[in-house]
């Protein structure tokens, strides 16, 4: 019995994908739930599981195909090996069949295959298939080509079409496509700077009080809550408080509309090896700075894993970076569309600064506001950066809501 792999449903804000990789290949084994192939949206990368166990039949899309909810993208034989062996038993002995002609053969070679054999100059009769119904497979076309000795007479195989490699001399240059979120990155970037007023307000913040009460209470933090205590889930707590305080801030523009927003989803740049992901903290204002912890430590693993969801990286009222996990000292971070506001952390670095007449040091960060102008007055980014600067050099603020 064929089953029918297809393409799962697509989140709403999400038009197609694109194949990533295929884990198995025509012919071989599958079981059920084990992950079949890669789609990448223009927001994480969906793993499509394999429906029942099987064998893995016809691919009818290949990498690099961009594909949409419900298309069919492979062909799994239910029981499929099982079935195999029954047949193989019943069949004449291999000597005294007769191989099919070549034109007749080449109808039932996938796209992939029929590349292959015409890029090594394969007689497609002298191939053996141990696919499905005996059907040839990219690894029988290059078992035959490695065993007959043809990999240094024939051309090889045209690089990927995401990756084209090119030599002068001994320079080499890499060419590669972007991939789907990198290119919606770029977009959605180039569209902030086109459509927003974008501006950067600079303070810096004296970070010794918040590193003394991390360091006060990071034990027992820890012991108690199951999880370790860092300056972001402060920070946030800061931004929550001051964004009640200027909710031009946390609004957004729809049209002619200002949309004010009465909940506060908090997005947190994490990175990933296939780029900056914003997941959300649902409801920030609701949440302790241990859930906080928590939440932000469950998504940077699934960043790395690549597990994200569309669901965990879509909305978001206003946006924190931080750029000092890497060593930046300052810098003026882009909108993410359709907020109005992003906040960037750098740094912390020790620095003679004044305190009452006398030239001390102490733990010293930047901090940029990069704000929409269309919405948000100069006055308002200037007093909504001071609001955070005083919230986190005296946290007992926050707590007193004062």
């Amino acid at each position: 019995m064929s089953i029918e792999v297809k393409v799962p449903t697509l989140p709403e804000s999400v038009a197609d994908a694109t194949i990533v990789a295929w884990h198995k290949q025509p012919g071989e084994s599958i079981a059920r739930d084990e992950t079949l192939v890669d789609l990448e949206t223009d927001k994480v990368v969906l793993e499509v599981p394999a429906p029942s166990d099987g064998v893995l039949g016809e691919i009818l899309k290949q990498e690099g195909d961009t594909v949409t909810a419900d298309e069919i993208l492979a062909r799994i034989q239910e029981s499929g090996a099982a079935a195999n062996q029954a047949n193989t038993k019943k069949q004449p002995a291999a000597k005294t069949e007769k191989p099919k002609p070549a034109v007749a053969a080449e109808k039932d070679l996938t796209p992939a295959v029929r590349r292959l054999v015409a890029e090594h100059g394969v007689n497609i009769a002298e191939l053996k298939g141990t696919g499905k119904g005996n059907r040839i497979t990219k690894q029988d076309v290059m078992n035959y080509v490695e065993s007959a000795g043809k990999a240094a007479a024939t051309p090889a195989p045209a690089p990927a079409p995401t990756e084209v490699v090119t030599m002068s001399g001994n320079r080499t240059e890499k060419r590669v496509a972007m991939t789907r979120l990198r290119a919606r990155i770029a977009e959605r970037l180039v569209d902030a700077q086109h459509t927003a007023a974008i501006l950067t307000t600079f303070n810096e913040i004296n970070m010794k009080p918040v590193m003394d009460l991390r360091k006060r209470y990071k034990e027992q933090f820890e012991k108690t809550h199951g999880v370790r205590l860092g300056f972001m889930s402060l920070f946030t707590k800061a931004v929550v408080e001051a964004l009640k305080r200027f909710p031009a801030v946390n609004a957004s523009l729809d049209g002619n509309d200002v949309i004010y927003h009465g909940y506060y989803d908090i997005g947190i740049a994490v990175s990933s090896p296939r780029g900056l992901v914003v997941p959300i903290l649902r409801n920030a204002e609701q949440m302790s700075l241990a859930d906080m912890e928590r939440t932000i430590a469950g998504y940077a693993a699934k960043a790395k894993e690549g597990k994200l969801t569309v669901e965990e990286m879509t909305g978001g009222t206003f946006t924190i970076s931080n750029g000092g996990v890497f060593g930046s000292l300052m810098s003026t971070p882009i909108l993410n569309p359709p907020q109005s506001g992003i906040l960037g952390m750098h740094k912390t670095e020790e620095r003679a600064v004044v305190e009452n007449g006398e030239v001390v040091i102490r733990p010293m960060m930047y901090l940029a506001f990069s704000y929409d102008h269309r919405i948000i007055d100069g006055s308002e980014s200037v007093r909504f950066l001071v609001t955070i600067k005083e919230l986190l050099e005296d946290p007992a603020r926050m707590l007193l809501d004062v």
